[in-house]
C-alpha cells in the first residue's frame, strides 16, 4: 500500500474543510419533532466516547438519584483550546425532545462550559483532550428517560458539535430474559430471538399496550433495534415477550480488531508501521469478506475500543494519532453501493471520512482513518445505493453463535403524562445467561 505523505499544513485544512461541513450539516437537527442522532459532527472531533464513569466499556445507562454518573470524553485536533459548552435534553422513547420544560427534568444552569481539558503531550499529532461527567455540581436530573449532551462551540448553540445520547433508569419494574435460537427461518441459522418478562407490579397500568414501551438494542447500536415491542401475554402485572417473530434480530459476527498500544511493536493483525515524517502509519493485514465462511469464536469488544498506550499512565493525553490503513480483498466493486469501515471508531456513522475506495490494481477496497492508540473493534458494511441502509451481513456474515450484548428498556407513560420514564433497563448476553 502507497502511504500519502501529508505535512501538518494539510492536515489541518483537511481538518478545517471537513469541519465547515460537518458544522453546516448539524444546522437542522434542532427540529422539535425530530429525532435527535447520537452523532459527531465536526471531523476534528475525534475518540468520542461515552460511558458510565470508571468503567469505559460500559454502555452509557445510569439509575436515577444514585451516586453513577456518565463521561463524555473526546480530543479535538485542531491544536488550539476551543470554547465548548454543552446543554441537556429530555427525549421521549424515540429519541424526539419531549414536551416539557427543563425545570422539570433537571435542576441547574443548562448552558455551561466544559472546563476539564488538557493538552497532549509529546505527540505527533497535537490535540485537546476534553472530559465531561454529568450529572455535575451544575446539573442534577430529576426524572428518568433519555437524555441528550449536547455539545457546541462559541456558545453558540447553532455550532453543534455533537449529539450524544445516554439515559438515566428509575428501576421500577424486573426484566427477566435470555437470548435463544430462533426455531424459524430466515432467521433459524443466523440470528437471535430475545425472550423476556416485565414485572410491573409497581406501576399503575391500566392499559400495557399504549402505557408501556419497549426497545431491544444490539450492542446499544441504534442501526439494530427492535422498537415498540407489544407484549404476547398480560398477566398479574407481568407482560411476556416471548414466541414472537418480531423478537428477532439477525445474530451478525464477531468483530474484526487490531491494537497498536505500542508503535514499535506489531500485534497479530498488524501487517506494518512506519513512520513517514511527520506521522505514523499502522497497515493492517488484508482482510477477506466472511459471509461464506463458517463460524469462529473470537473474543471482541463487540464493536467498541479503548484509548490505551503501553508505558504511559496518562493514556488520554499521551496517546498518539496515527494514519491506519484498511484493506478488504474483493475480486470486483461492487456496483449498486458503498463500502465502509464501521463501528464505534467511526461513531457508528457512514460519511466520506470511511468510505472506502476500490484499488482495480489490488482488487480490494481502501480506506484511512485517523485514530488514537489503543485497541479497536470494526467490521465492513455495505450501504446499497437505493436504500441506504446499513448492511454489516452481506460483507460479514450472520450466525446464531454469535456473541452480542442486547440492551433493553422500557418506558413508561401513563395517561395524560407527557414525556416517557425509563423504568426499567436489563442486559442480557446471547452466550453469558
Amino acid at each position: 500500500m502507497a502511504i500519502i505523505r501529508l505535512n501538518t499544513p494539510s492536515l489541518l485544512l483537511l481538518l478545517s474543510a471537513i469541519t465547515v461541513a460537518g458544522i453546516l450539516s448539524a444546522q437542522s437537527f434542532q427540529d422539535e419533532f425530530e429525532i435527535i442522532p447520537d452523532q459527531v459532527y465536526n471531523e476534528s472531533v475525534k475518540s468520542v466516547l461515552m460511558h458510565r464513569t470508571g468503567w469505559e466499556l460500559s454502555y452509557p445507562v445510569i439509575e436515577l438519584n444514585s451516586p453513577d454518573q456518565v463521561t463524555l470524553s473526546f480530543d479535538d485536533l485542531t491544536d488550539e483550546i476551543k470554547n465548548y459548552s454543552y446543554s441537556i435534553i429530555h427525549c421521549d422513547a424515540n429519541w424526539v425532545p419531549s414536551t416539557i420544560q427543563e425545570e422539570e427534568y433537571m435542576e441547574g444552569f443548562n448552558r455551561n462550559q466544559i472546563y476539564d481539558y488538557a493538552l497532549s503531550f509529546n505527540t505527533y499529532i497535537s490535540y485537546v483532550h476534553f472530559s465531561l461527567d454529568i450529572p455535575n455540581d451544575d446539573i442534577r436530573l430529576k426524572i428518568g428517560g433519555n437524555y441528550i449532551i449536547k455539545v457546541f462551540e462559541d456558545y453558540d448553540e447553532e455550532k453543534v458539535i455533537m449529539t450524544k445520547r445516554f439515559a438515566v433508569a428509575e428501576s421500577l419494574i424486573n426484566i427477566n430474559a435470555e437470548v435463544i435460537r430462533p426455531v424459524t427461518q430466515p432467521y433459524l441459522d443466523s440470528g437471535h430471538e430475545i425472550i423476556f418478562t416485565v414485572l410491573y407490579g409497581q406501576l399503575d397500568v391500566i392499559d400495557p399496550f399504549t402505557e408501556i414501551q419497549v426497545r431491544v438494542c444490539q450492542n446499544n447500536r441504534s442501526d439494530l433495534i427492535l422498537n415498540d415491542l407489544k407484549p404476547l401475554i398480560i398477566r398479574d402485572g407481568m407482560l411476556e415477550y416471548t414466541g414472537h417473530s418480531q423478537n428477532v434480530l439477525p445474530g451478525g459476527n464477531e468483530y474484526r480488531n487490531f491494537e497498536m498500544k505500542n508503535l514499535k511493536y506489531q500485534s497479530g493483525s498488524v501487517k506494518n508501521i512506519e513512520f513517514v515524517n511527520p506521522y505514523y502509519h499502522v497497515e493492517l493485514f488484508p482482510d477477506k469478506p466472511r459471509q461464506k465462511e463458517s463460524y469462529f469464536f473470537n473474543e471482541d469488544l463487540n464493536g467498541r475500543f479503548f484509548v490505551d498506550i503501553q508505558g504511559s499512565g496518562k493514556k488520554n493525553t499521551d496517546a498518539d494519532y496515527v494514519f491506519v490503513h484498511f484493506t478488504l480483498l474483493h475480486d470486483v466493486p461492487f456496483t449498486d453501493g458503498q463500502v465502509y469501515v464501521f463501528g464505534a471508531l467511526t461513531n457508528w456513522a457512514i460519511g466520506n471520512y470511511n468510505k472506502m475506495e476500490y484499488n482495480v490494481d489490488r482488487k480490494a477496497y481502501e480506506s484511512t482513518l485517523l485514530l488514537k492508540q489503543g485497541y479497536y473493534n470494526y467490521e465492513y458494511v455495505f450501504v446499497s445505493d437505493r436504500n441506504h441502509v446499513i448492511d454489516p451481513f452481506d460483507l460479514e456474515g450472520s450466525h446464531f453463535e454469535a456473541e452480542n450484548d442486547y440492551l433493553i428498556y422500557v418506558y413508561y407513560r401513563p395517561p395524560n403524562s407527557r414525556y416517557d420514564r425509563l423504568v426499567g433497563y436489563q442486559i442480557t448476553n446471547s452466550l453469558r445467561q
